[in-house]
């Protein structure tokens, strides 16, 4: 069984239950079939084939789950693209990913015509028309008849045939490939088998009771494998409704609360804490939610404990990494949810805690947390070496330390050593440093994480620099240029030399004691 082939039993069983809401618009189960299986024909006519790879830079829209089940219909694997990623960060993905036809948004036409001679292997650029006004005057069916390598999502479906079923395709075929940051500076590309994908959807959506009466709101990234995974494929799976959110603001969210009455809500938790903090936020238009769940990092004690006293609502967070399709862990819904806990390991999968030998330590020991199970990662793209050092004897190692209690509650003590976290999104340290190496008046620099009261984590870079002309601002700009948002520094601070121990390594751990200190 894979995800695409569970739409279409869905569909047969529910063709006339909606499978999501988006604005103005809605789609029953069949209808999202068919169009499901008219993308995958568009796309076999355009000569793309099984085992092809094409990317998907959309934000959250009915346009994003078409293309990622029509190209799993097709036996393409699929890679997600954060569109808010840099031209550099996006074109490092889509060479690496060896892409053959991406799939955007009209918006991001003028960032298409800037990268397309850096990517002489994509045959098709196939792009959504957004409605945006932003994208006003943009003729994509003009510019197809001008430049063959453009085709409008439009005429991609039009074309296709309602009744095309696809390749049989094997459950230990690579279905999505994530790319993740890397402790390198470059992102390696996390290979999700369907086997992965479908069964990690389907025990989540076990583990959290998740049924055909849920109606989900779909705010986080759908780029994102959390959102991928736990409110987006798990409820389509069950048969419950999508509330597709196009971008996270707490008035959006109490908006369309108040409308369609929603069951079940996902975030981060910076998500949280925005609604928390939200002052016209009425307890009331979120009375329908029976259950809220928290991931992408640590929630604060504190911050669960104000938000369900206000809101009257429990909140389960889990675990999860892109490597492992993603969850591992979560509050058990029957049990006692314990705060500052992941929860327990869900259904057909395994976490425990092991030394440097990987030895499992005693109940209460700090250890590294390892993982097994159908949802674990066939391995990274093109990177054996990575791969056999993140799996080892079947077990995926997390690189996070953790301890578990005498009832199999797991607690995360630390993320892994150089990780920042920034409203959810994984930043590291080396990525921002090789950005910062590169500008000529910068001699040495150090990256690492601050506390920061609404996003959880901020990026705080220390520099030493050969120019006194060089300022905090400057160095901002130049990185606007060569990051995505979240990555951007929030404090730069000039010093004139950087700790190191007897080998010269920097110190960023010496860094982050002097921050706390002051």
């Amino acid at each position: 069984m894979n995800i695409s082939k569970r739409l279409e039993q869905i569909a047969s069983e529910k063709a006339d239950k909606t499978a999501y809401h988006f604005l103005d618009q809605s789609s029953t189960y069949g209808e999202l079939n068919g169009a499901v299986s008219k993308f995958a024909s568009g796309l076999e006519q355009l000569g793309l084939k099984k085992g092809d790879h094409i990317a998907l830079v959309l934000g959250n829209s009915p346009h994003f789950i078409i293309g990622l089940y029509g190209a799993m219909r097709l036996g393409l694997k699929v890679i997600p693209v954060n569109p808010i990623y840099t031209p550099d960060e996006i074109g490092y993905i889509l060479r690496n990913g060896d892409v053959k036809a991406i799939v955007t948004l009209d918006l991001l036409l003028p960032l298409i015509e800037k990268m397309h001679h850096l990517l002489p292997d994509v045959q098709h650029f196939i792009l959504c028309e957004s409605g945006d006004e932003r994208a006003k005057g943009v003729n994509v069916e003009k510019l197809a008849e001008a430049n063959p390598k453009l085709k409008s999502f439009t005429g991609v479906l039009t074309k296709g045939e309602v009744n095309f079923s696809g390749p049989e395709i094997d459950e230990e075929e690579v279905a999505i490939i994530l790319y993740t940051s890397g402790t390198t500076g470059k992102p390696k590309g996390a290979m999700l088998t369907h086997k992965n994908i479908y069964s990690n959807a389907h025990d989540v959506g076990s583990y959290l009771k998740m049924n055909e009466e849920d109606r989900v709101i779909t705010a986080l990234p759908m780029f994102h494998v959390f959102c991928l995974t736990v409110v987006l494929n798990a409820p389509l799976l069950t048969g419950a409704t999508l509330l597709i959110v196009p971008r996270f603001s707490p008035k959006e969210i109490f908006t369309l609360s108040k409308e369609f009455q929603p069951t079940v809500f996902a975030g981060v938790p910076t998500m949280y804490n925005f609604l928390y903090q939200y002052p016209e936020g009425n307890p009331e238009d979120l009375s329908s939610l029976r259950l809220c769940i928290s991931g992408g990092a640590s929630l604060p004690v504190a911050l669960l404990k104000n938000f369900e006293k206000k809101f009257n609502v429990m909140i389960s967070e889990g675990y999860g990494l892109s490597e492992a399709s993603p969850v591992t862990c979560f509050n058990p819904l029957d049990r006692p949810r314990k705060p500052g806990s992941i929860g327990t390991s869900i259904m057909n999968i395994e976490n425990k805690v092991v030394d440097e030998l990987g030895d499992e330590v005693p109940v209460g020991q700090v250890g590294e947390l390892i993982v097994r199970g159908p949802n674990v990662m066939k391995g990274y793209y093109k990177m054996e070496e990575e791969t056999a050092a993140a799996i080892r004897d079947g077990w995926l190692y997390t690189g996070d330390l953790a301890r578990m209690d005498e009832e199999g509650y797991f607690f995360i003590v630390d993320r892994k050593k150089e990780l920042i976290i920034v409203g959810g999104y994984n930043v590291y340290p080396r990525e921002v440093e090789e950005v910062l190496y590169n500008h000529p008046q910068i001699i040495e620099a150090a990256v690492i994480g601050v506390p920061d009261p609404e996003m959880g984590e901020a990026v705080s870079c220390y520099v030493v620099k050969n120019d006194p002309a060089l300022t905090e601002d400057a160095v901002k700009e130049y990185c606007k240029k060569h990051l995505a948002k979240y990555k951007l520094p929030s404090h730069i601070e000039f010093l004139e030399e950087l700790p190191k121990n007897t080998t010269g390594k920097i110190l960023r751990r010496a860094l982050k004691e002097q921050v706390l200190q002051s």
